[in-house]
């Protein structure tokens, strides 16, 4: 089916992504795979070529179009091009909008320019060892200490974590608020106190560096408290949304793209004399797998038009996020088996495909959060 949901100058734009994945990321991702991390020439790179900070208004290096199409098609190229190592994703659709729907001018003027060029790498700071989806498990604190917040405490599992300059932290000022007792508070590099600890070895995604983070009476200045005091709760809902769209953008395209290479593979590939497309069963997988993916194609798209328009709600996003991600998951599978043996081999794409795309279904908010949040809805 004919997409409907881009312009012309989407299209443009997706040619101007791939052009930079050709040049600046592929060359150099098999490198960023052995060492665990990208170069922040590739993000200076990205910067220079206008693809950090879409939506920041022009006034401070940005693009000035909020736009979610320009970011989904952000998201699908990159992982058509099964290069999620560069989270720009994560630095515009998450993070972004932190910055500049909460942040004072004056922070938008420290932060903002930077995190355009690609000069200021970002990341969030949420998950603890002993808490993720549940906020009121959070045991990192910001003491109010009159001139400045005390934050103590550590993170886990944190994308960027290592490049990071400027990391959002989610520390509790209200202990006795529990999920409504939470701040977000921005922590510089360069802190007295601040420690990463090693690099996460993940199954996947091989080249995002995922770290550990510490914080050791690390004295914050009180002007690094992004949004309200406690209002963390509602700041976190309401950006999380556009997290798990992009999430499911790349759920979706990943799942085509495995269903193209697998379509290929099956064509070319002979057992019993004869290639296996010829085979009913690999049909019938063929079949289900390109349906699934046409119907799920037809409700993103709809979910992407709907969030550019700002009238997607959390409850339609929980839905994407669960459906994509978890169709990526079962096509990722399917397209690995009928690549047989050599599904399980690195250098093929079906491979890599099959691990980097593991933590779909998890992170952002896992599919059982998501099922939680559409039942809430329906039955409260």
């Amino acid at each position: 089916m004919q997409r409907q949901i881009f312009t012309e100058e989407h299209d443009a734009f997706r040619e101007t992504v791939r052009t930079f994945l050709t040049k600046e990321v592929l060359p150099h991702y098999e490198q960023w795979e052995k060492d665990g991390i990208v170069s922040r020439e590739a993000w200076l790179a990205a910067g220079r070529q206008g693809l950090l900070g879409l939506a920041v208004p022009e006034e401070y290096g940005g693009g000035g179009n909020a736009d979610f199409r320009y970011g989904a098609v952000l998201a699908e190229e990159f992982t058509r091009a099964g290069a999620p190592g560069l989270a720009l994703g994560l630095h515009n659709d998450v993070i972004g909008p932190y910055l500049t729907g909460l942040g004072t001018d004056e922070q938008k003027r420290r932060w903002l320019p930077g995190f355009c060029s690609g000069e200021t790498i970002t990341a969030i700071a949420m998950t603890e060892p002993g808490a993720g989806s549940d906020l009121q498990g959070i045991r990192t604190t910001a003491e109010d200490k009159g001139d400045h917040w005390l934050l103590n405490g550590s993170k886990t599992f944190i994308s960027n974590g290592i490049l990071a300059d400027l990391v959002v932290v989610v520390a509790k000022t209200t202990p006795e608020g529990g999920a409504k007792g939470l701040s977000l508070i921005v922590v510089e590099r360069g802190a007295e106190g601040f420690e990463r600890g090693r690099n996460l070895d993940k199954i996947g995604q091989k080249s995002q560096d995922t770290a550990e983070l510490f914080f050791n009476d690390v004295r914050v200045p009180k002007e690094n408290l992004l949004g309200e005091r406690d209002g963390a709760f509602i700041h976190l809902m309401t950006n999380l949304a556009q997290e798990r769209m992009g999430i499911a953008v790349a759920g979706i395209a990943a799942a085509e793209h495995l269903l193209e290479i697998t379509t290929r593979y099956v064509k070319e590939r002979e057992a019993f004399g004869r290639p296996l497309s010829k085979l009913q069963h690999i049909r019938f997988e063929i079949a289900e797998m390109a349906t699934e993916c046409a119907v799920t194609r037809a409700f993103l798209d709809r979910c992407i038009v709907d969030h550019s328009d700002g009238t997607l709600d959390a409850v339609h996003a929980s839905m994407a996020k669960w459906w994509a991600t978890e169709l990526q998951k079962r096509v990722a599978d399917r397209c690995l088996q009928l690549h047989g043996g050599y599904g399980y081999m690195s250098e093929y794409p079906v491979a890599k495909a099959f691990t980097d795309g593991r933590i779909q279904t998890i992170y952002g908010g896992t599919t059982e959060i998501m099922k939680e949040i559409i039942g809430r809805s329906l039955l409260a």
